[in-house]
C-alpha cells in the first residue's frame, strides 16, 4: 500500500480544468519530484494533497485513510507535513520561538500557549534537535525576518520537521537562492531521514535529478510521463515540453 496515493484527482476552477483525472502513488522512503511547465497544475496538486484545496472530483488517500475531505489539521496531525513558495514564518519571534511553536500540535502539547519557551523540556529539546538538523543551531536567538533568505527557507523545513511528518511536501524549496543557498539546502535534504517520504515541487531540474527517485511530469493538469530520472532525462516528449529540446 503506497504512502499517498492520489486517485482520478480533478480540480475546475470555473471552466478551466487545472487538474484533470491525474493518479499519483508515493511509496513510503521514496523521493519523488513533480515537475511541469508554468501552468501545468504542480501548485493545484500540492493545494489539494494539503487540503487548501478541494477537489472537483476524485480521492486522496494518506497511510491508508481516505483524507479527501478533511481539513488542514487533521491532515498534519495525520503526518503530512509542507514547506511553501514564500517563505511561511512567524517573521518577529525568534529561529527556535518558531520551531518550539511548530512542534506544540504533537500529542500532549497542544493548547499549553502560556508558558515561556524553554530549551529543557521535552519541545525544547526536540526543537534544538531540528534546528541542528537544518543547521541553524547556533542562530537559536536570531529573529526570523532578520536571516539571510537561504537560512529562513532551512527554517521553514524546519517547521515542517517539528510536526513529525510521514511525508514532507516541498514546494519550490530553491526558489529565488543563489547558487550557493540552493547547494546548501540540496545537502540539507539529501541528509534527511530515508525513512521520510519526500514529495517536492521544482523548476531547477538540476535540483530535481540530484534528489529524486523518480519523478512525475504535468502539463496542461495530465500527468504525462512518469519514470526514474534517467527515463525523464532522456523522454523525447518530456525534453520537447519542459526541457526545451526539439524532437530530431
Amino acid at each position: 500500500m503506497s504512502l499517498l496515493a492520489v486517485e482520478q484527482l480533478t480540480h475546475h476552477f470555473g471552466g478551466l480544468a487545472a487538474l484533470a483525472d491525474v493518479n499519483l502513488a508515493v511509496e513510503l522512503g521514496e523521493r519523488r519530484a513533480i515537475i511541469g511547465p508554468n501552468g501545468a497544475g504542480k501548485s493545484t496538486l500540492f493545494n489539494l494533497i494539503t487540503g487548501a484545496l478541494r477537489p472537483s472530483r476524485g480521492q486522496i488517500h494518506l497511510a491508508g485513510r481516505n483524507i479527501t475531505h478533511w481539513p488542514v489539521y487533521r491532515r498534519a496531525r495525520l503526518g503530512l507535513g509542507r514547506t511553501f513558495q514564500r517563505n511561511n514564518l512567524f517573521p518577529r519571534l525568534t529561529v527556535f520561538e518558531n520551531v518550539y511553536l511548530a512542534g506544540q500540535q504533537q500529542p500532549g502539547r497542544s493548547g499549553v500557549w502560556f508558558r515561556p519557551a524553554t530549551r529543557t523540556d521535552q519541545a525544547g529539546q526536540a526543537a534544538a534537535a531540528i534546528l541542528h538538523q537544518v543547521g541553524l543551531a547556533e542562530l537559536p536567538d536570531v529573529p526570523a525576518n532578520t536571516l539571510a533568505y537561504g537560512q529562513q527557507r532551512a527554517l521553514e523545513v524546519a517547521l515542517a520537521l517539528a510536526t513529525q511528518p510521514k511525508i514532507l511536501l516541498l514546494d519550490e524549496p530553491t526558489a529565488g537562492m543563489s547558487p550557493a543557498e540552493t547547494a546548501d539546502i540540496i545537502e540539507l535534504i539529501e541528509a534527511l531521514p530515508k525513512s521520510l517520504t519526500i514529495l517536492i515541487v521544482e523548476h531547477d531540474m538540476d535540483v530535481v535529478f540530484s534528489l529524486a527517485d523518480r519523478i512525475t511530469v504535468l502539463h496542461y493538469g495530465q500527468v504525462i510521463a512518469e519514470d526514474v530520472p534517467a527515463e525523464i532525462r532522456a523522454n523525447p516528449k518530456v525534453q520537447e515540453i519542459y526541457l526545451g529540446i526539439a524532437p530530431a
